[in-house]
C-alpha cells in the first residue's frame, strides 16, 4: 500500500502507458506529490530525455516484462493512432486483474477500452496543455462501475495537472474537449490578434507582444486571484463613455462580436470531437 500526499491508499501497481508531454507531466506530479516510485511502471518503447531523466531519479520501473505487472490503475496517454495496438500489447493477465482504466487519449470513447481489455472500470478525461505548468483544467467521465474509491483515486490523479471537474455524461467530454481542451489555443490567438492590432496602430512589433503578452497574464492572474465574476471585472475596467466601452461595442455586438464567434467556434470544435470518438 502506498500513501502519497492527496492521493488515496492503493494496492498494486500503477502502470504509466505512454510517457509523452503530459503523461510524463503527469509522472512528475505523481511522484512530488510523494508516490512511491516502486509502485510505478512506465510502459515507453521511445522515453524522451527528460522522461529518461525522471526514470532514472527515481529508479522506475521502465519496460519490464509484464506478466508479473498487477496494476491498481492504468493509466492510458498513448496518442489515439496507437491505442489500439498498445492495449493489444499488454498481456491478458494486466486486463484480468481488472485495474481502473484511466485515459487522457482524445476522441476515444470508454467502450474502445473494454472492448481491448474486457469489463474493466472506465475513467475518460481531458486534460490541456497548461496542465505542464500546472495550471491545466481537466474534465472527467467516470462510467457507471467505477467504484467510490476507484473515482477518488482517478481525481487525485488528475489533480496533479491542475484543476478538475467531473462531467455526468460521456457525451460531455466532447463538449469539455471544446471549451478547455482546445481553449488554450484560443487565448494563444487572442494574443497573436492583439499583437497584430498593436502593430496596426503603429506600434513597434517587440512592443506590441510585450503588451499583448502581459496583459492576458495579468488578466488571468487577477480573474484566478479574485472571487468576482469574469462580468465583474470586465465592468471594472470598463467606464461609461471611455476608451473600453467603445472597444467592447465591437467585441460585444451580438451578431459578429466575440462571444458569437465562440460560440460558433466550440460548437465546430464539439461537432469534430463527436465524429473523432465514432
Amino acid at each position: 500500500m502506498t500513501q502519497a500526499q492527496g492521493i488515496p491508499a492503493f494496492g498494486g501497481d500503477l502502470v504509466l502507458l505512454g510517457a509523452g508531454r503530459m503523461g510524463t507531466a503527469m509522472l512528475k506530479g505523481w511522484l512530488a506529490a510523494g508516490l512511491n516510485p516502486g509502485q510505478v511502471v512506465v510502459i515507453e518503447p521511445a522515453p524522451s530525455a527528460e522522461t529518461r531523466e525522471v526514470i532514472d531519479k527515481h529508479g522506475l520501473r521502465l519496460n519490464p516484462g509484464l506478466e508479473q505487472v498487477r496494476p491498481a490503475a492504468l493509466v492510458v496517454a498513448v496518442k489515439p493512432q496507437v491505442l489500439e495496438e498498445a492495449l493489444a500489447a499488454l498481456p491478458s493477465a494486466m486486463a484480468a486483474a481488472k485495474p481502473l482504466v484511466l485515459s487522457i487519449v482524445a476522441g476515444k470513447p470508454a467502450a474502445a477500452f473494454t472492448r481491448a481489455l474486457g469489463e474493466v472500470p472506465v475513467v475518460r478525461a481531458m486534460p490541456n496543455t497548461p496542465a505542464a505548468v500546472g495550471k491545466g483544467m481537466t474534465g472527467f467521465y467516470a462510467a457507471p462501475d467505477v467504484s467510490d474509491e476507484q473515482k477518488a483515486l482517478a481525481r487525485a490523479l488528475l489533480a496533479v495537472l491542475g484543476h478538475v471537474v467531473e462531467v455526468p455524461r460521456e457525451a460531455d467530454i466532447d463538449k469539455v474537449t471544446a471549451i478547455s481542451g482546445s481553449g488554450p489555443a484560443y487565448v494563444f490567438l487572442l494574443a497573436e490578434c492583439l499583437q497584430e492590432a498593436g502593430r496596426a496602430l503603429g506600434l513597434d512589433e517587440d512592443v506590441a507582444r510585450v503588451l499583448a503578452r502581459q496583459t492576458l497574464i495579468g488578466a488571468a492572474a487577477l480573474l484566478e486571484r479574485s472571487d468576482d465574476a469574469a462580468a465583474r471585472l470586465r465592468e471594472a475596467v470598463t467606464s461609461p463613455g471611455g476608451t473600453t466601452e467603445a472597444a467592447l461595442k465591437v467585441l460585444m455586438d451580438d451578431d459578429n462580436g466575440l462571444c458569437a464567434l465562440l460560440k460558433e467556434a466550440t460548437q465546430a470544435a464539439e461537432r469534430r470531437a463527436k465524429e473523432l470518438s465514432s
